[in-house]
């Protein structure tokens, strides 16, 4: 499963390049306003990019911290290029490579073009959130290269705990249910049952060291399942 999401992730990474150029120029033509008027040093932003939600903290004067994947640190130290709004396919090849930061862009930069949600998270975290300027004082102290996962420390990680004070994804709680429907489920049971026979005989491997796992293996995600 996880081979498959990571070549479905570099493959947008190669076939997006041509559709950023392409709305490049629409992007020129009409530049999204936002009123940041709303926004409240501590407020929590979420916007949609690529596959998954980005998040970040507005820190006032239209800047906006954010941990965000990004391959063009592996391959520059130019300041002036790191400081450029981060694409999704920089986005998309630092998540690959694991390789992110906490970084402050702009309204614009963060949003990327999209629709901006404000403290949505209130309504779905259990935690009360701290005071703007805690949160603020957070995300701020944080700032830098930093260890990334996409499953176990990504950006919702990094605002729900400047926000709330708890380390957590409802993206990524989300998707390893659905990992935990697919892969600990009877059919899969079955379907690794058969796969290991085959291999056993395959291989003439008529041994304890492959009777075992053929029996082993599906068994345990039967009862998983």
């Amino acid at each position: 499963m996880f081979p498959l999401n990571f070549l479905s992730l570099f493959s947008i990474a190669v076939t997006t390049d041509h559709d950023e150029k392409k709305t490049k120029k629409q992007q020129q033509q009409q530049v999204v306003k936002y009123d940041i008027s709303c926004f409240k040093r501590g407020d929590l932003l979420e916007v949609p990019r690529t596959l998954f939600t980005h998040f970040g903290i507005y820190l006032g004067n239209n800047r906006v911290a954010h941990l965000i994947p990004d391959i063009l640190p592996a391959f520059t130290r130019d300041n002036k290029a790191l400081e450029k709004m981060v694409t999704n396919n920089r986005l998309i090849l630092g998540v690959i490579a694991k390789r992110a930061s906490v970084r402050v862009d702009s309204v614009e930069d963060f949003a990327y073009g999209a629709e901006i949600l404000v403290n949505h998270m209130d309504r779905v975290c259990s935690r009360p959130p701290l005071e703007g300027e805690e949160v603020a004082r957070r995300a701020e102290k944080l700032w830098g290269s930093i260890d990334y996962s996409l499953l176990w420390y990504n950006c919702e990680h990094y605002v729900m705990y400047c926000r709330y004070g708890t380390n957590i994804s409802f993206q990524t709680c989300q998707f390893c249910k659905a990992v935990r429907k697919i892969v600990c489920s009877k059919t899969a049971s079955l379907i690794s049952l058969l796969m290991c026979c085959f291999i056993m005989l395959y291989l003439e491997a008529l041994s304890i060291f492959g009777i075992l796992p053929t029996i082993f293996i599906p068994f345990t995600i039967w009862m998983a399942s």
